[in-house]
Parts: structure tokens; C-alpha cells; sequence
């Protein structure tokens, strides 16, 4: 990345990006190591199942990798916060609830030994975002943290593409583009470059980032996400850009001008290119292979159709690898429920709404058009994709909306007042 999308902020790591003119840092500003922090969690939540790489790497390495990344992100936020200052937040809250139903449906052991270790996973990544919490002040620090180390994924994603093409579109995954260098697979490289594509374009239109460094951050994206082939990333990109950029229109010049232009070139590209953009959309699949989402609804289907005790159906069969029957679940609210029951079903909901509802709140501002792009493409994707009940990249994405709407913490004053001088009355001073 380049110019001001990297360094972002004021020196020192404060972000003031949505400050007014004028006004002056905080002197307790957010610590550049909490980057290092956000970029531990975002390591974790990369999995360890995936493509062929070209170095072969033992699924247990990665998961060492993966599993230590998390218990050096909790050690260190901890460092950063020893005397434990938390914020209060509804989104830590309920993510904290949802641990409840996944530890008792766990403790049954129905999904093994396995099951206990997630919980334990997912007690670290909550409490690591707790830690964290404390420098959630609606400003825009963790959106650029965000983009950097998603832009650094996919850097690697690419080096692999010019490595070895063969490997990193392989004809298993039908030559969609896939990692080469670490196990990723199509939808996971197409979220993350939709994610930073969505997040710098905002940031361009809020005058927060120059478009030359911009452009360095989404021409590769796109390319990257073009080769992905993957739908529900690129339709959570366009709706939650639209649903985004509709909220700055009334206080944006430039959104206005934006919108304009895309609707114009959308509407062109619908007439003069949809055979081609019909073509990239099927992947040349049947239309009743896509009618049925590949093959998704039969395992959505066999899951209701399973038999489940009271128990399983309130509190699920414990926290699992989100699949049925040997086959991915792909949707987020199937797989909470599978796993964590109706009472997570209902968290997980929760969580959806109630970000939605505060980002409705607030006034328009770039921090509330950000949130409004992560919260409804997580919802898009919650439809095919898994992730909402379990540390995931979507839970980090929800937690960046979290703090993009937190409330600014109280400024400390810069420096001490200066004590006013006392008045000596004209008499003492004659006694003189």
C-alpha cells in the first residue's frame, strides 16, 4: 500500500480522522502494537483447510500457526492493558453470550474433544476483542489496520499467482484463483478483497486517503476477486457499497457525484457486456446446478430434516467444523444453528440488529457509511457462507463496525491548566 492509506492518522498512532478541524490529538493515543495485534487475529481466522500449496505444509503446522497467532494476540493485548480498562459494548456483550450455549452443547462431547478446544478458541477471540475494546472510539484506526493486513494477504495470494499460475488456479477448483503460498480458497480470497475494495473506496470519497494510494489497494483487488469467480463477495460488494454510499449522499459532494457515475457505468456495462458478465456469473455451470446454490440447499435441507432432541435444538451439538454429513453447511445461520441451537440462532440475530439499529442512529459520517458497508455484507454473505457463530473473519469484520460506532471517548486535557493568578486587592498592596 501507499501514501496515506498506510499511515493513516497522526503520528503516534492517534486516529483523528473523523475529528473536527482543527482539534488536537489525544496524548493516550491507540498503540501501534494493537495493529500487530489485529494482524495476529486476522492470521488465526485464515484457516488451515484449502487449496494444494506449492510447498506442501503439514495441516497441523498450520493450525500451530494459526492456534499460537491467537494465544500471542490475547498475551499481548493483555500487555497493552494490564489494569483491564474495558468499554462497555453490545456487541462484546452478546458475543460473550454466545459463548454459553457453545460451551454446554460442547461439553457433551457430541463433536468430540474438538469441540471443547473451539470453545476454548473462542473464549481467547472474545476476550482479546474485550481487550481491545478500549481504543474502540468511532474513529477509523481499525478500518486501515484492516485494510492493511487483508491487502498483505492478498499480496501473498498474488506472489503465489506468479509463482506457479498452475498451482493458484487449479483445475480442482475449476481455475478459479485459489492460495497458493497458504491453503486459502476462492470465497476466502473473494471476501477479502471485496472487504478492502469496499472499505478504500469509502475512504477515498471521505477524502481520508489520496486516490493514487487507493488505487494501489483496489485495481489488484479487483483483479484478484475477478479470478475468485465468487458471486456472494461480489454482491455483498455492490449492495453494501450502495446501501453505504446512500448514506453519505445527503452530506457528500463526492458520494453524490460517485453514485452518479456508478449507476451510469453499471447501466452500461448490464447492456454491452451481459453476456459476458453472464457467462463469469454461472462459472459454466447448469442453471439447475445453480438454482440449488452447487449443491448447498440438499445439505440444508438433509440438516433440517435431521432428527434433534430438545436439547440439540436449543442448544445445538456443540461447536464443530461446520459441516453436515461430511459436507460444508455454507450458511451461517444453519451452521449456528447445528452447533449452538436456537439460543445462539438468536445471538447471532441479535448481533445483526442491533449494529444495524445504532448504525441507523447515528448521524452521517464516514465512520457510519464503513460500518454500514461491513454489517451488510455480512449479512449478504451469512446466506452462503459460515462463520457468524465462530471466530471467523466475519465476526472481525463485525467488530470494526463495532468500533467505527462506538462513542469517542472523553478528550483527556493536553496539558495541566494553568492556575489563575490571584488578585491582590489595591489596599494590601498600598500596606506594602
Amino acid at each position: 500500500m501507499g501514501g496515506h492509506l498506510i499511515r493513516g492518522g497522526l503520528p503516534g498512532g492517534t486516529e483523528t480522522a473523523d475529528a473536527q478541524p482543527g482539534a488536537e490529538p489525544r496524548p493516550d493515543g491507540t498503540p501501534r502494537t494493537v495493529g500487530m495485534v489485529w494482524g495476529l487475529l486476522i492470521l488465526n481466522t485464515l484457516g488451515s483447510a484449502g487449496a494444494k500449496t506449492i510447498i506442501p505444509l503439514p495441516r497441523s503446522l498450520i493450525q500451530l500457526v494459526t492456534m499460537g497467532s491467537l494465544v500471542a494476540a490475547f498475551a499481548l493485548a493483555l500487555a497493552l492493558n494490564l489494569r483491564l480498562r474495558i468499554r462497555s459494548s453490545a456487541f462484546l456483550f452478546l458475543l460473550t453470550l454466545l459463548l454459553v450455549p457453545s460451551v454446554i452443547s460442547s461439553a457433551h462431547l457430541e463433536s468430540g474433544f474438538g469441540a471443547l478446544f473451539r470453545c476454548t478458541r473462542l473464549a481467547l477471540f472474545v476476550g482479546t476483542l474485550w481487550l481491545l475494546g478500549r481504543w474502540w472510539d468511532g474513529g477509523l484506526t481499525f478500518v486501515r489496520h484492516h485494510i492493511r493486513m487483508y491487502f498483505a494477504v492478498l499480496g501473498s495470494v498474488a506472489a503465489g499467482l506468479v509463482v506457479s499460475p498452475g498451482a493458484a488456479m487449479p483445475e480442482l477448483y475449476g481455475g478459479r484463483l485459489v492460495g497458493a503460498l497458504w491453503p486459502l480458497t476462492p470465497p476466502q480470497i473473494g471476501q477479502y478483497a471485496a472487504v478492502i475494495i469496499g472499505l478504500t473506496v469509502l475512504l477515498v470519497l471521505g477524502r481520508r486517503t489520496d486516490r493514487a494510494s487507493a488505487a494501489v489497494i483496489i485495481v489488484p483487488s479487483l483483479v484478484l476477486l475477478a479470478l475468485t469467480h465468487t458471486r456472494t463477495a461480489t454482491l455483498g460488494l455492490f449492495v453494501g457499497l450502495t446501501l453505504a454510499i446512500t448514506s453519505l449522499v445527503l452530506t457528500s459532494a463526492a458520494a453524490r457525484r460517485f453514485f452518479t457515475w456508478a449507476v451510469l457505468s453499471a447501466t452500461v456495462a448490464a447492456v454491452g457486456f451481459s453476456s459476458a458478465l453472464q457467462a463469469w456469473f454461472l462459472r459454466g455451470q447448469s442453471k439447475e446446478n445453480f438454482s440449488n446454490l452447487t449443491g448447498r440447499a440438499k445439505v440444508w435441507d438433509a440438516l433440517l430434516a435431521a432428527p434433534r432432541t430438545t436439547a440439540e435444538k436449543v442448544f445445538g451439538v456443540g461447536l464443530g467444523d461446520k459441516s453436515f454429513g461430511g459436507l460444508p453447511i455454507d450458511n451461517s445461520w444453519l451452521a449456528v444453528y447445528n452447533e449452538q441451537g436456537l439460543i445462539g440462532v438468536v445471538l447471532v440475530a441479535a448481533i445483526i440488529i442491533v449494529l444495524a439499529g445504532i448504525a441507523l442512529l447515528r448521524p452521517p459520517s464516514l465512520s457510519r457509511a464503513c460500518a454500514i458497508f461491513l454489517i451488510s455484507y455480512c449479512a449478504i454473505a451469512s446466506y452462503t457462507e459460515a462463520g457468524l457463530g465462530d471466530a471467523s473473519p466475519y465476526l472481525l469484520h463485525l467488530a470494526v463496525a463495532a468500533s467505527l460506532l462506538a462513542a469517542p471517548a472523553e478528550d483527556a486535557p493536553l496539558s495541566t491548566p494553568a492556575v489563575p493568578r490571584r488578585r491582590v486587592p489595591r489596599w494590601a498592596r498600598d500596606r506594602k
